[in-house]
């Protein structure tokens, strides 16, 4: 590699070392590092704001906005405190079947949404129902993170990478459907018993607390109807429009957002006040890293020398793409690592016959999904979730989500290793 792909390397490393450590603020780690990369010519103006395969992800980023926009109106109607009494009802109070629905609602609505519309959504719910049992956000937070990147794995829309692979790979909704959701309803029930045993000490049952909510009527909680069906109405029309794709996610959110905003009596500065501008700006500086090492070919050298080192035999290729884009994914972005990879992909798939190859697809889409679980950066849906819980004074750190991202990552991948194999390459 040349002299600028190193120290594009060792920028990345530095940074990311920072923001594991938190010796300093992760939004300053990224910012920093980014401005180290326009700086060493790593990347420049043109690449890191402009290009889409090396540039900030502005999709990303604007359908973060007009969806936290969404969810701050929503907030003020008192639906968030109506489905959090509802959730703790239906799990009468008892913290492992709170859990265990939320999960799954979380990996259901990610497979029709993007993850990160879902965790913008689920993650005030959760705040509200914890305070109410007295139990620890921080493990309830996490799971949901992980449950998003589980269940939009299952989908062609449920993940982004997914819909830059059945662009590439010329596949369907209904592929995903047959190929990778039989697996991920399996893997969400080993999930389920592993964040039984990963968080049993944050199972504490309260039955006074547990009284108490199935004493509430949720109904009370609803401060402004009329708010509330003006709200409703805009996010559901919002989420068809996501599932229809009639136009990118990132346009339908800040169209919704400003049409609440100008239909109702919502003023501009409170529909900002919920808008977490710390995890935008951060995410615009790790796109910005990731970026320059793609720039630099840093991404594509390390993903051509794995696929060398298969020597073009199906079974041992999907095995290291399955694993190493695993390993890849948990530590940079699994959006420009699978636009890069894809190409590479496409070749080693068309060089054993198309449709024969076709499990090396599903290899990349399990690697690059699933590994985004691994750490607290893996996934923009780990960012969002990381964000929310510092902005209302519960903050994860990097390694508290990642010691636990990891156990649920190897289980994860270790799972779909016979699966693939037994599947196709038997």
């Amino acid at each position: 590699m040349a002299v600028t792909a190193w120290l594009a390397v060792a920028v990345f490393l530095g940074a990311y070392a920072l923001i594991a450590t938190e010796k300093i603020h992760r939004v300053a780690a990224a910012l920093g590092g980014a401005g180290i990369m326009l700086l060493v010519h790593a990347t420049d103006a043109e690449a890191a704001f402009f290009s889409e395969s090396t540039g900030i992800d502005w999709n990303v980023i604007f359908l973060l906005l007009g969806m936290m926009v969404i969810v701050g109106v929503l907030k003020q109607t008192g639906a968030f405190e109506y489905l959090a009494i509802w959730a703790a009802k239906r799990a009468r109070g008892r913290p492992f079947r709170l859990m265990v629905l939320l999960i799954l609602i979380t990996a259901g609505a990610s497979a029709l949404l993007d993850n990160v519309t879902t965790v913008l959504l689920i993650a005030p719910v959760t705040l509200l129902v914890c305070e109410r049992l007295a139990l620890p956000v921080a493990p309830f937070l996490i799971v949901e993170a992980m449950a998003s990147n589980i269940g939009g794995t299952a989908t062609l829309v449920g993940d982004p990478p997914n819909i830059i692979i059945a662009s590439r790979g010329g596949l369907t909704f209904n592929d995903f459907l047959v190929h990778l959701a039989p697996f991920i309803v399996v893997l969400l029930v080993v999930f389920v018993g592993v964040c039984r045993l990963l968080f049993r000490e944050s199972f504490s049952y309260d039955p006074e607390r547990a009284a108490e909510i199935m004493s509430l009527n949720e109904r009370a909680a609803i401060r402004d109807r009329r708010l509330l069906w003006q709200s409703l109405a805009v996010l559901a029309v919002v989420m068809v429009v996501f599932v229809l794709h009639l136009y990118e996610p990132s346009v339908v959110a800040v169209l919704g957002a400003g049409v609440l905003v100008a239909a109702t009596k919502v003023t501009t500065s409170e529909a900002l006040d919920e808008v977490e501008w710390p995890t935008l700006v951060f995410f615009a500086g790790l796109f910005v890293m990731v970026g320059a090492l793609v720039h630099t070919g840093v991404v594509a050298q390390i993903s051509r020398l794995a696929v060398e080192a298969t020597q073009g035999q199906l079974g041992p290729a999907t095995m290291v793409l399955l694993w190493a884009s695993a390993a890849l994914s948990a530590i940079v972005d699994n959006i420009p690592y699978v636009a890069t990879m894809s190409p590479i992909v496409e070749q080693l798939v068309n060089a054993n016959g198309g449709e024969g190859g076709q499990v090396l697809w599903w290899a990349l889409a399990l690697g690059a999904d699933l590994g985004g679980n691994a750490t607290a950066v893996g996934a923009a849906a780990n960012v969002v979730v990381v964000g929310i819980a510092a902005r209302n004074g519960t903050p994860i750190s990097f390694w508290q989500f990642t010691r636990y991202g990891l156990v649920v990552t190897v289980v994860s991948i270790v799972l779909a290793t016979p699966y693939l194999w037994l599947r196709y390459l038997m």
